[in-house]
């Protein structure tokens, strides 16, 4: 086996390493959630950002309860390789990353009170949050949220951890920092304002009155696709270093970034990375919501009933791939007009990227969380659709997918991966084969579809119909009907 990777030289020529001197550069970011995702892309970026424009922004990397990541990138001084999957397999060091922590709240938080963290940043998914997005509020039932409230001094969750860490900036007159949500989540800097200001109220309504006055949550939309890391990412990456990381990570060679321009105490210079700074992120955020995200569920849901593996296969069955592309031509409908967007364009390119035959993006890792993701990705568009008299039909289809699928995992006595998969899984069973059943008991929980869409009759019965032909005939046969009509 070759040796660790944990310095840049003597790698060979062809792998890209920092272009600036690392020792040189101190912390100045704290990062909440050291996945994949974050690894290939907003750390990607702030290499770039530091190689450029200098400062002291490099990252604090941080796990609040996992320590393998950390514990990998802290026996390679905080380098990793971004294995970039094309044409040609290209590797990339990246050495943004300073110090880790892992599996220790206290010592994250005390990072989190360091007056040189000007920028407190997060990827730790939607379940982690303990955000209730109807009510805009913190969840007081989330597990992390509802422990935090009873111990806030000894936080170990994500509000609660950021609310005590502003409470301790403010008590020493420590400037606070920005927070800053990379999640794939609709609104996500008003999202987290409204969990972390929830939170503080609960606790100490002064402090969330300065929170309020002082903090900034800017809006992020990201995008890059970033398959889950396996033995192959790992061996190719070190078949192109000569050294062993397991903390590789592999991805696509496309990246965006899109943020809202707000931080008071300063940000490194992304844009040397690809970021685009705008006033409004929502339009950039709908459309890749709608059509990138959205069709990444159809995909997911329709490719685990088809027995696809892999989203290139996905849109190389024909049927499936001209369902796509129609579900993205129905949701490019349902965006703003005067944002200087080019849904169809974007569409192709996604297409392009979905059949990038060196990514082995797999469609059960997608095939998650369904209650958190599809009401921003399905059934926000749709109801827009419906009000315009647009065509229901590719959300329709999409829906009955989802729901065959669900129905095919009660029937094996299988529950979703769904922060809901045991009432999923509940209510699909009690279903049994009564399409009608279990369209409307599940479109109807609460919170997952508007209430316009669920009363539609044209939707629960486009819906009931495409769910009745998928359980009799099959997908495949019933996408072929779909395509043809």
């Amino acid at each position: 086996m070759n040796p660790r990777l944990s310095g840049t030289e003597d790698l060979p020529s062809g792998v890209e390493v920092p272009r600036y001197d690392r020792a040189a550069h101190g912390v100045g970011i704290l990062h909440l959630g050291l996945g994949a995702f974050h690894r290939a892309h907003q750390a990607v970026a702030t290499d770039d950002a530091l190689a450029s424009g200098g400062g002291d922004w490099r990252i604090l990397g941080a796990n609040l309860r996992s320590r393998e990541i950390p514990d990998a990138m802290a026996a390679q001084n905080g380098l990793y390789t971004v294995l970039v999957r094309g044409p040609e397999n290209r590797a990339r060091v990246i050495g943004a990353h300073g110090p880790t922590l892992g599996g220790d709240p206290a010592a994250i938080l005390e990072a989190a009170c360091d007056p040189a963290i000007r920028i407190l940043s997060l990827t730790v998914s939607e379940k982690a949050y303990g955000i209730d997005r109807a009510a805009m509020d913190a969840d007081e039932t989330h597990p992390a949220v509802a422990a935090d409230l009873r111990a806030p001094e000894a936080p170990t969750g994500v509000l609660g951890l950021i609310t005590a860490a502003l409470a301790a900036r403010r008590a020493a007159g420590i400037a606070p920092f920005t927070a800053l949500s990379c999640d794939n989540l609709p609104d996500n800097g008003p999202l987290l304002r409204a969990g972390v200001l929830g939170f503080a109220r609960r606790r100490d309504p002064a402090l969330a009155d300065w929170i309020a006055e002082n903090v900034a949550f800017p809006a992020t939309m990201v995008d890059r696709i970033t398959p889950a890391t396996t033995a192959r990412t790992l061996a190719d990456a070190e078949a192109l270093t000569g050294r062993s990381d397991p903390a590789a990570v592999e991805t696509e060679p496309f990246s965006q970034w899109v943020i809202e321009e707000q931080f008071p105490q300063g940000r490194p210079l992304w844009e040397a990375g690809g970021a685009e700074f705008v006033a409004d992120v929502r339009p950039h955020e709908a459309m890749k919501l709608r059509l990138l995200n959205g069709s990444h569920s159809l995909i997911a849901y329709a490719g685990q009933l088809l027995g696809l593996e892999f989203v290139r296969q996905a849109v190389a069955d024909r049927p499936l791939a001209a369902q796509i592309v129609r579900l993205m031509a129905a949701a490019g409908t349902t965006l703003p007009g005067n944002a200087g967007l080019d849904p169809d364009a974007y569409g192709r390119a996604l297409m392009e990227r979905f059949a990038n035959p060196a990514i082995d993006h797999r469609t059960r890792q997608i095939a998650m969380d369904g209650t958190e993701k599809l009401p921003q990705r399905w059934f926000a568009p749709a109801a827009g659709i419906l009000r315009a008299g647009g065509d229901l039909r590719p959300h329709a289809m999409a829906s009955a997918i989802w729901l065959a699928w669900l129905g095919r995992l009660a029937a094996r006595e299988e529950t979703p991966d769904d922060p809901r998969g045991a009432v999923l899984r509940d209510l699909a069973r009690a279903a049994g084969a009564d399409d009608a059943a279990l369209v409307r008991s599940v479109l109807g929980l609460p919170g997952l579809a508007p209430a316009e869409l669920v009363e539609a009759p044209a939707f629960a019965e486009a819906v009931i119909a495409r769910l009745a032909l998928i359980r009799r005939e099959g997908l495949g046969a019933a996408l072929a009907r779909d395509d043809a009509a």
